[in-house]
């Protein structure tokens, strides 16, 4: 799940100290990032966007639109994609890795499900093996008890999922600046780098 890294329409949390570009510039960087990870455990990506897909996206990714409506609506959408089960991740979360991934699918083939939490109360990964159209219900997202209520309703349905380590997702500017250096050689490294270096340049 990702929204094409258009200035003004991702990451605006980050400005300021980001400007609209900048902030455009580490989503896309944390969107590749993502896919990157994604591609190397040779398994089918899709990737359910909001927006168009431009030069960033590689080859090996299968493209689907975002339907409109709202995000819980979106969400059951994208796994219309995957009948037969997956894992389904954003794009806040970079620092994800394919040892990650193969953890995520190695619960799903094992427990039938599995979830990840964020630092924020979110989640940042969810794989079932079953997919079932009401798991995200009327669940409230993007609050502080989401990943707790998200859980509880996995459970809710018969689901036993097996929890992953818990990661930061790139919410703030602080937050962009713990990840990127917790994953250096990466793009979001460079670019959030190549942000706070100029930010340092304007403030003084």
């Amino acid at each position: 799940m990702a929204k094409a890294p258009v200035p003004g329409q991702v990451k605006t949390r980050l400005c300021p100290p980001c400007t609209p570009d900048e902030a455009a510039e580490i989503a896309q960087a944390a969107l590749c990032d993502t896919l990157d990870a994604a591609l190397s455990t040779r398994r089918p990506v899709v990737l359910a966007l909001a927006g168009e897909p431009g030069a960033w996206l590689p080859q090996r990714v299968r493209v689907v639109a975002q339907i409109g409506g709202s995000f819980n609506a979106r969400l059951a959408a994208a796994w219309t994609q995957l009948p037969f089960g997956g894992v389904q991740i954003g794009m806040d979360t970079p620092q994800v890795t394919a040892d990650l991934f193969e953890a995520a699918f190695g619960c799903v083939e094992t427990s039938g499900s599995a979830l990840g939490p964020a630092t924020d109360g979110g989640w940042w990964i969810l794989g079932l093996a079953h997919p079932d159209p009401r798991m995200f219900t009327d669940i409230a997202m993007s609050t502080h008890h989401t990943g707790r209520h998200q859980l509880e309703r996995l459970r809710a349905l018969g689901h036993t999922p097996a929890l992953l380590p818990t990661l930061t997702d790139i919410d703030s500017w602080d937050d962009a600046r713990d990840v990127a250096a917790s994953m250096p050689g990466s793009l979001t490294h460079a670019v959030v780098s190549r942000v706070s270096s100029a930010a340092s340049v304007t403030q003084r």
